[in-house]
């Protein structure tokens, strides 16, 4: 049995890719559309919904990988010349719709795994790699973007294999002819010469350029409201730039999180007087919070209660400690108060100060997350990291 195609047959390794990415596809596609309707309520539910979603990722990558060594092999064999060539329509209908399977094969995958690389958290790929894509950054509006296009191809994926199996169907019950026989077993069929058909991959990929323009065009403009903006507070010290973030296992992996709104009450000098050296009031605005595409789980009753306690606030003395600083008081989140040492670093050169600090904190403190006591699917200990720079207030006037 020969390995390539012939002008008359089709050879071991186009049948092997067939009728494999045919079983990949008809598991791919229902683990995603189970993963989707699962509920995430309960510890359990989001544990069987995030295997779900893992293994869909991960026979999607490979579905995308097997397409893009399936599209070399074609490009490089000759296409089995047509069993009944006289019916031009038909033939190119073939053609038409074999460039949308293969095309589908690389979009519908490869949008699903930019929206995946765009955003942290929940179901990684179960691969060692693959959880990042060079050149896509974290961004939730290239995330969105990058899932309409994979449920835009999706249904052209799904289009194109309908018109298949019709086709398929048709040459078996109604012409009764040597088709799917050439693929199942690679037997001769077939009358004229075999051709490489790129006309109709080129032709699919300017139908697809086309929907998925009208995809995004029709992409829903509205978002999630901003949450109110904090009042200015008075500062000794002015934050310029500053990020607060936190990280957390999820499924056994790293993902980071952050607050895009919160404020700062510095007082701060270098000289301590009594043993202090000032005092801060950092108030966060809780809806700000991000976390890839666990968002808005997050923001839910279970963990952050956005809707229930939308600000918190750390208010805390700054100490010497060793050869840095300490800021020692008590944070009050979700209602609940737990005393916090921060300890940071910081560089002062004239007016400008450069901060950075970290410390652990365990969920549970703060009655975050209390149907999740496994580790397994959302780990305790949370690691919050603070990094800002502020100018003297003085200097800043």
């Amino acid at each position: 049995m020969a390995l390539g195609n012939t002008p008359r047959s089709y050879g071991t390794v186009e049948r092997t890719f067939h009728w494999l990415m045919a079983l990949m596809i008809l598991s791919v596609a229902p683990l995603g559309i189970l993963a989707e309707g699962l509920p995430h309520d309960t510890a359990e539910a989001v544990a069987r919904k995030a295997l779900l979603f893992s293994l869909h990722k991960t026979l999607g990558v490979t579905i995308f990988l097997l397409a893009l060594a399936r599209l070399v092999w074609v490009a490089i064999q000759p296409r089995p010349a047509p069993l009944h060539p006289e019916r031009r329509l038909e033939t190119a209908l073939a053609g038409w719709v074999h460039g949308f399977l293969y095309l589908s094969l690389v979009l519908v995958p490869l949008a699903g795994w930019v929206e995946h690389a765009a955003t942290d958290g929940f179901a990684p790929i179960l691969w060692p790699l693959g959880q990042s894509l060079p050149l896509v950054p974290k961004s939730p509006a290239v995330a969105e973007v990058a899932a309409t296009l994979h449920v835009t191809f999706a249904w052209g994926l799904i289009g194109a294999i309908g018109l298949h199996l019709a086709g398929v169907v048709k040459h078996a019950l109604v012409d009764r002819d040597a088709t799917l026989a050439r693929m199942v077993r690679g037997v001769e069929g077939g009358r004229g010469q075999a051709a490489r058909h790129r006309g109709p991959a080129l032709a699919a990929l300017a139908v697809y350029a086309v929907a998925a323009g009208a995809a995004l065009a029709l992409m829903p403009s509205d978002r999630p409201a901003s949450p109110p903006r904090l009042a200015e507070v008075a500062s000794d010290w002015v934050v310029e730039e500053g990020a607060l973030t936190f990280t957390v296992r999820q499924m056994g992996s790293e993902v980071t999180g952050s607050f895009g709104e919160w404020t700062a009450a510095i007082r701060f000098e270098q000289e301590p007087v009594a043993g202090r050296n000032g005092d801060v009031r950092v108030t966060i605005a809780v809806p700000s919070v991000t976390i890839g595409s666990v968002t808005s789980q997050a923001q839910e009753e279970e963990f952050f209660n956005v809707a229930g306690h939308p600000e918190a606030v750390f208010a805390a003395d700054i100490l010497p400690e060793g050869a840095g600083h300490v800021a020692r008081g008590v944070l009050d989140l979700r209602g609940v108060e737990v005393p916090v040492d921060l300890p940071f670093d910081l560089e002062i050169e004239g007016d400008t100060a450069r901060m950075k600090g970290s410390v652990t904190l365990d969920r549970r403190d703060f009655a975050i997350g209390q149907s999740y006591a496994d580790e397994a699917t959302v780990g305790h200990d949370v690691r919050v990291d603070v990094a800002l720079t502020a100018r003297r207030a003085a200097a800043v006037e």
